[in-house]
């Protein structure tokens, strides 16, 4: 990181509302090809354009690939490299079972779940304030859920496998973190990531349809510009500082879902959504400085 990384708050915080921006419209853009191409296919090809960024970018550095691939806990990395992939699966699914904006409500949760995880797994004291904070952000779930036989839509499942999955694969990044660099742990996600979805892809292969290629080719240029805008971010400024603007892509989603795609905004996911993320910014206030997971994916 360079002599000019964390000084600049206000440049930090509008890169982080263009990246969110950014990662809206990848979702959007999501939905639209996975429904029609599957899942899989589509996923595995964004992997290979994050794989391709990222050992160029290791290969620039000091060192080299050696020098990002060293890891002091590699089944760790690895473990995190599967679940980010996992979790970009099932977040994608969702997209196509509930909708972007649903589902954007329900992911939002993940800072609670990784609060509540973060005493046993990663030590951490988690007081009666947070308690009371995942607590009342669970509540918000509940109000988006709209407790019935609503609650268990396929869908609705999906998405909180979905934050379940990038909640334990933010507590890992914070393990990782003690003994490994940032420009490490992305070295091993990206490539991870890009064999596993290579592997499985090989399984469930499907051809892209052709008027589609372009809209996937498309995706991963959007998908490369929202991380790298990510990167600068927390070049510029601290990640306490701007992490509470990664909410706003709830905003940039539902502008999309209701343009786009013709979402309803329910009464009851505007208020739980209300709920979660305050919550959610409640429990990063509160909890303990220290690196964790990006939001885009």
């Amino acid at each position: 990181m360079d002599g000019e990384a964390h000084d600049s708050p206000i440049r930090g915080i509008l890169l982080m509302v263009a990246a969110t921006a950014v990662f809206a419209l990848m979702d959007a853009m999501s939905r639209h090809v996975a429904a029609r191409n599957g899942v899989v296919a589509v996923v595995m090809v964004r992997y290979w354009f994050i794989a391709g960024f990222v050992l160029i970018r290791a290969a620039r550095s000091p060192g080299g690939l050696r020098a990002a691939a060293r890891s002091a806990r590699p089944v760790l990395q690895v473990l995190r490299g599967l679940l980010l992939a996992a979790e970009i699966c099932l977040t994608v699914s969702a997209f196509v079972l509930l909708g972007l904006i649903e589902t954007h409500a329900l992911f939002a949760s993940y800072p609670l779940i990784i609060a509540a995880l973060s005493g046993p797994v990663l030590g951490e004291r988690v007081g009666w304030r947070r308690w009371a904070g995942i607590g009342a952000g669970f509540v918000g779930v509940l109000i988006i859920l709209a407790p019935g036989a609503r609650a268990l839509s396929p869908g609705a499942l999906v998405a909180l496998g979905g934050a379940l999955a990038f909640a334990v694969y933010g507590l890992l990044t914070r393990l990782v973190a003690r003994g490994d660099s940032a420009a490490t742990s992305l070295f091993w996600t990206g490539t991870v990531g890009a064999l596993a979805m290579s592997a499985v892809g090989a399984l469930y292969w499907q051809p892209i349809a052709a008027e589609d290629r372009g809209w996937v080719l498309a995706l991963s240029a959007v998908s490369l510009l929202g991380h790298w805008l990510l990167i600068r971010c927390y070049e510029a400024a601290e990640a306490s500082v701007v992490q509470p603007f990664a909410f706003l892509q709830l905003v940039f989603v539902a502008m999309l879902g209701v343009g786009i795609f013709g979402e309803a905004l329910r009464w009851n996911v505007v208020v739980g959504a209300g709920v979660v993320v305050a919550a959610g910014l409640f429990t990063l206030w509160r909890a303990p400085a220290g690196p964790g997971p990006a939001r885009g994916r």
